[in-house]
């Protein structure tokens, strides 16, 4: 599936990282990770780290799928709010979701740590606004549901957002547990890492058959070459649904630029902190470490990728636009626009875990807007789940809530 446009910025950023061999022989292994993405460098790294000998299979070079076109923003919050959620599941779950992804920035930040990784992970505050006047209540709901669940929130008025800077919202909620990360080379550093672990990694390479019984996994490449594992783990994001029984997503068509590096970067409020608003779809900004800008948004139904594709010059407009009407003291000027596909669930929770009628088939599937959070809760549910451990995040995250 043609999953993203020509002209992400990471990959043409950082080049050709590292390079792996396509799968030309047989193999046996404990576990068979489908898909060489953040969602399944996690899953390697927290397999491998369990003592499990994992193998990795992607169609495509490492980290050239939607994980290329990331814009890598790191958020506790889920696309469905806080309050909405509690209207759904109740409050003890909903809250459940909230911390736990919140609780993934920190564990990310270990590994990166703990890995040296070097991937420009950067903590920051995000700012979530009214994008209209209207939508203020509904905002101060969100406000009220967040302090008593327990998160360093603060609420800002039209003052306080303009004693900040120029931007013209009503009211907007701060958030002090956020992050932004180089998607690309974060990827590639937990791949390294895995590697280090005794992990086998192979790109280019294609599963073109399927077997799976009570007893084991059996993948047959598009070269030939056979796999032969007690478990595989599905970390083909969004291209995932393709093997559900039935689907369980909606597909979108969303778009992203990045700016050339700017000289100055004014009236951006609490440190360059991660903007995003409440419209629907909601508009989102974020800087870099060399001084660029990422703006996204704009969102709209998937139909063709040639259709997307075709959308992109226009969606880049409407983006700059938007920007300079938000901070007309900053000049840009457009570096690389791209255009991509994602998935969302009507719960805005992602599905991990094993799936009723896949035996030995654990998903791995972090959707929406903070699917980098998803995919380490993903890699240890599923490491959890494998070795016959409890985990909370089972019931939540799980398919037995369809």
């Amino acid at each position: 599936m043609d999953l993203l446009s020509s002209q992400p910025f990471w990959p043409i950023q950082n080049g050709l990282i590292a390079n792996y061999p396509p799968l030309e022989s047989d193999l046996r292994c404990d576990v068979a990770v489908i898909g060489a993405g953040v969602s399944g460098a996690l899953a390697a790294w927290y397999l491998a780290q369990a003592g499990l000998d994992v193998v990795v299979l992607d169609a495509r070079n490492v980290a050239t799928g939607s994980t290329a076109g990331s814009t890598s923003l790191l958020q506790y919050e889920i696309d469905v709010s806080l309050h909405r959620l509690t209207e759904r599941y109740g409050q003890a779950k909903a809250e459940h979701a909230y911390h736990r992804c919140r609780y993934a920035i920190d564990a990310l930040e270990k590994i990166v740590r703990r890995e040296r990784l070097d991937c420009g992970f950067v903590r920051k505050a995000s700012l979530l606004l009214a994008a209209e006047s209207g939508h203020v209540p509904m905002l101060r709901r969100e406000f009220t549901a967040r302090k008593t669940a327990g998160f360093d929130v603060a609420w800002w008025n039209r003052r306080q957002i303009r004693s900040h800077s120029r931007l013209p919202h009503a009211a907007g909620i701060l958030s002090r547990d956020a992050a932004h990360v180089d998607i690309h080379r974060l990827t590639h550093g937990l791949l390294a890492a895995a590697a280090k672990l005794g992990a086998r990694i192979f790109d280019q390479t294609t599963v073109t058959q399927t077997s799976l019984s009570s007893r084991g996994v059996h993948l047959r490449t598009h070269r030939g070459s056979r796999v032969r594992a007690r478990h595989r783990v599905i970390a083909t994001g969004y291209e995932a649904d393709l093997m559900l029984p039935r689907r369980v997503t909606r597909w979108h068509s969303t778009y992203a630029l990045i700016t050339e590096p700017a000289q100055e970067i004014r009236d951006w409020p609490a440190n360059e902190c991660l903007i995003w608003d409440t419209g629907t779809p909601y508009l989102y900004l974020r800087t870099t470490s060399d001084h660029r800008i990422i703006i996204g948004g704009y969102d709209e139904p998937f139909r063709t990728a040639a259709g997307r594709d075709r959308k992109l010059p226009a969606k880049t407009a409407a983006l700059h636009r938007r920007f300079k009407q938000l901070f007309p003291r900053t000049k840009i000027e457009v570096a690389y626009a791209w255009a991509g596909t994602f998935a969302s669930t009507d719960d805005g929770l992602p599905f991990i875990g094993p799936h009723p009628r896949l035996p030995r088939t654990w998903f791995a599937l972090g959707y929406g807007g903070n699917g980098i959070t998803f995919s380490l809760l993903a890699a240890e549910l599923t490491r959890d789940r494998m070795l016959g451990r409890k985990n909370p995040d089972a019931e939540i995250f799980g398919f037995e809530r369809l």
